[in-house]
């Protein structure tokens, strides 16, 4: 197997974030606009990330959650028909032509990031089509784009002079559930 020369990455700084929801907007509209007017019973926004808010020393912190796009992605293991898979950039995919909606891969998620299309009943998740338009246009993803507070980057953290790579080196930053073993491709800025 031949060595990884990419691997595409989210970074969300916790410490910028002003819990805005333009990221939330953002990936709604552009993977799911044929949801955006609908009123469908359960459901929030339709979108990939997730917001969770969680209490640090007494001040509540805004934690925005998504696929993690790991490199040992249960999701990818536990898919019976190989529609889950790694792209040549790193990132986790699904491929519809391939997926009969078992959901295996919702629930093998640890960190909950995917969820069943309403009206297709197969599985979606950050990066979806709109969103991987963008970056095969040369585009960042539409969270990235969208957010006012700069808190949100995406690049490829193999290469150490991408603003990613520099980032995570020049400031504190966690990986979610790395208990897990699903070495996890997001990274969370807790402080600079």
């Amino acid at each position: 197997m031949a060595a990884k020369t990419k691997q595409l990455a989210h970074l969300f700084d916790a410490t910028q974030c002003i819990s805005c929801g333009a990221c939330i907007l953002a990936c709604s509209q552009t993977n799911f606009p044929e949801m955006m007017n609908r009123n469908i019973p359960g459901t929030k926004l339709p979108a990939s990330n997730i917001k969770i808010y969680r209490s640090e020393t007494n001040r509540p912190v805004n934690l925005l959650v998504q696929c993690q796009q790991c490199e040992n992605a249960p999701c990818v293991k536990t898919c019976p028909f190989g529609a889950n898979y790694y792209d040549e950039n790193g990132l986790v995919r699904n491929d519809p032509s391939k997926c009969v909606g078992c959901n295996y891969c919702i629930a093998s998620c640890p960190y909950d990031a995917r969820w069943s299309h309403p009206d297709s009943g197969l599985p979606v998740k950050c990066i979806s089509e709109g969103c991987m338009k963008l970056i095969q246009d040369g585009q960042q993803p539409a969270c990235v784009q969208a957010c006012p507070a700069e808190a949100r980057l995406f690049g490829d953290v193999l290469d150490p002079k991408s603003e990613i790579s520099q980032k995570i080196a020049s400031c504190r930053t966690e990986l979610l559930m790395p208990n897990k073993g699903t070495k996890p491709n997001f990274y969370v800025v807790v402080s600079k």
